[in-house]
């Protein structure tokens, strides 16, 4: 089978949300027998040798990130992804596409119309992966910004997402990444969503047994929602706490540096390489993750299940994603400081592997998943 994957961005390094779920995708398709063509919107990434290792060819077209772009009809994330190259390289064949992101909305716009045109052939088979609902995340994104000209930006882009969701309702089929989000999209009028959670890098739980002597939050620290949530642990449930908390992540913001220096027990380790942030992860007694954004899967959570130990977290965390269950969920501050009181006490165990093993199951396995969406690919094509 052969299948063309439109990327919003270069999938390497997979080292933020989307991109990882893009790349473990990849990974996993073509170790699954999958011909994958990459098409990759080069945008503050260069072009990869990693991806040819799982492709048949890896294409590459620039992001057009001009102000006028935003004066359009379509969102920005869809106008400056509008690519002629792209689209005449997949009229060169019929192999089905999968676009990543409604990012892309623009090449299903196109194909739809040549479709209806007087020369079209046949019906192209075309599914678009949902990594949010996406005009509800922009709007949260707006709620979280302090920049005045950014704040104006994502809102109106969250209201032009709104408005251009329905081009979603021209796709095949709709993979949505939490039972939450696939609700949405058939309340829509989407007829076909297929839940598939997000891909990541692991086969199998890795965690430690034993104990660990620090909490850790990890995220890009440059981000506003995850400055905020950093800066709530740190004030509302590590101030005055004899626990250890680190904050690892890209960039960290000068506020956090600021907090992290006016209490003993938070350390920032900024820009960690993948190898000393897995081991951040994996030695921590307990990864605690909070967010005020409860759309789409955070993989960072995933990561944490399958490589660290205890798991706190909210739960906007873990809405509409089933894995509640591995985690333990407290809402309000005093629940997080007894929660963590308990949790850095407790040894993990082998026991706990099991049943972390258990309850993920093969939803959240990319093997599984890769599997299901070949199984997919055939009943549609």
């Amino acid at each position: 089978m052969h299948l063309h994957i439109v990327s919003f961005n270069v999938p390497w390094p997979a080292n933020y949300g989307g991109v990882i779920d893009v790349y473990y995708r990849v990974r996993a398709l073509a170790r699954a027998g999958v011909k994958v063509h990459l098409h990759c919107y080069t945008y503050g990434r260069r072009p990869a040798a990693e991806l040819e290792q799982w492709c048949e060819e890896v294409c590459y077209y620039r992001r057009t990130t001009l102000p006028h772009k935003l004066l359009t009809r379509r969102p920005y994330i869809v106008s400056s992804r509008c690519s002629q190259p792209l689209l005449q390289r997949l009229l060169c064949d019929d192999y089905p596409v999968l676009l990543e992101g409604l990012h892309n909305g623009w090449v299903l716009e196109q194909l739809r119309a040549l479709e209806r045109g007087e020369d079209a052939s046949h019906h192209r088979t075309v599914l678009l992966r949902a990594h949010n609902v996406e005009h509800e995340y922009y709007r949260r994104l707006t709620q979280a910004e302090r920049n005045p000209l950014r704040r104006l930006y994502l809102a109106m882009d969250a209201r032009k997402l709104q408005r251009y969701e329905p081009v979603m309702l021209q796709g095949d089929a709709v993979l949505a990444v939490t039972q939450a989000d696939a609700d949405h999209f058939r309340d829509m009028g989407c007829g076909n969503v297929v839940l598939l959670p997000s891909s990541h890098q692991y086969d199998d739980i890795v965690s430690l047994t034993g104990r660990g002597d620090y909490a850790v939050y990890h995220g890009d620290l440059s981000v506003p929602e995850n400055v905020q949530a950093a800066s709530y642990l740190v004030k509302q449930v590590f101030a005055g706490s004899r626990h250890r908390l680190v904050l690892a992540g890209r960039n960290p913001a000068a506020v956090l540096q600021q907090l992290a220096h006016a209490h003993a027990n938070v350390i920032v380790e900024p820009n960690p390489t993948d190898l000393r942030m897995e081991r951040l992860i994996a030695e921590a007694q307990v990864n605690i993750l909070v967010t005020n954004q409860p759309t789409g899967l955070k993989l960072k959570l995933l990561h944490s299940l399958y490589c660290g130990r205890h798991c706190l977290v909210n739960s906007q965390m873990v809405a509409g994603t089933q894995l509640d269950a591995p985690c333990c969920v407290a809402d309000d501050a005093e629940a997080m400081r007894r929660e963590l009181d308990r949790l850095m006490s407790e040894p993990f165990t082998e026991e706990h592997i099991r049943q972390r093993r258990r309850l993920l199951g093969t939803l959240y396995s990319p093997a599984a998943n890769a599997g299901r969406l070949v199984d997919l690919l055939a009943e549609l094509t």
